[in-house]
Order: C-alpha cells, then sequence, then structure tokens
C-alpha cells in the first residue's frame, strides 16, 4: 500500500502518518497494509459516528474486515486490541470499555 496522507481523508486534524508509524513502533510492531486499512477504516467511521461505543466500533471493524475472519483476524495482527490500538495508531479517543486498567487492553 502505497501511504501518503491523502490516503486518509477521514483523519483527525494534527494526525500524521508519522504519528502511527511512532505509535507501532513505541508498542513494538511495523505498519503492513492491513494496519493501514485499520487506520483507514476507524478514521472513518469516527467520522459518521460523533461519540462510538466500543460494541457499535467492533461491529462495524467485523463489517469492514468480515472477508479476511473479522475481528477473530484482526486480533491475530493486532493482539494487544485492534479497537484500543487501532484508535491509538488512527489519533483517536478509545472508547470507553476497550481497555482494562487491570488487565490491558481487552478490545
Amino acid at each position: 500500500m502505497n501511504v501518503s496522507i491523502e490516503s486518509f481523508p477521514n483523519a483527525p486534524q494534527g494526525w500524521s502518518i508519522h504519528d502511527a508509524e511512532a505509535v507501532a513502533s513505541t508498542d513494538g510492531f511495523s505498519m503492513t497494509d492491513t494496519h493501514w486499512e485499520l487506520v483507514g477504516a476507524l478514521q472513518e467511521y469516527y467520522k459518521k459516528v460523533e461519540h462510538p461505543k466500543l460494541r457499535q466500533v467492533k461491529d462495524a471493524l467485523e463489517e469492514k474486515f468480515h472477508a479476511q475472519g473479522g475481528v477473530k483476524y484482526l486480533h491475530q495482527i493486532i493482539p494487544t486490541g485492534p479497537v484500543a490500538e487501532g484508535c491509538k495508531l488512527a489519533g483517536l479517543e478509545v472508547p470507553a470499555g476497550a481497555v482494562d486498567k487491570s488487565f490491558g487492553s481487552v478490545a
């Protein structure tokens, strides 16, 4: 995937590709096409829904990535939680319930 800021028309103001790469590096992985697709999907969803809830985000990702295996597939790519980590990568607010402070990412 050729990654440029133009590839992310729904990005929040101030977000950059370098921000996502820095988060990934800090969290111990490199960005792949699937990670970038997840970032774009989350940014698009957040642009449509003002205050998304965890269940809504998971359902949207399940639908978007259904052909690859849905959220279960995303958990293989991002074991720390595709919603929590994906939102961090995308520069978005992590929905309530995606992180359990006593356990870590759960979604």
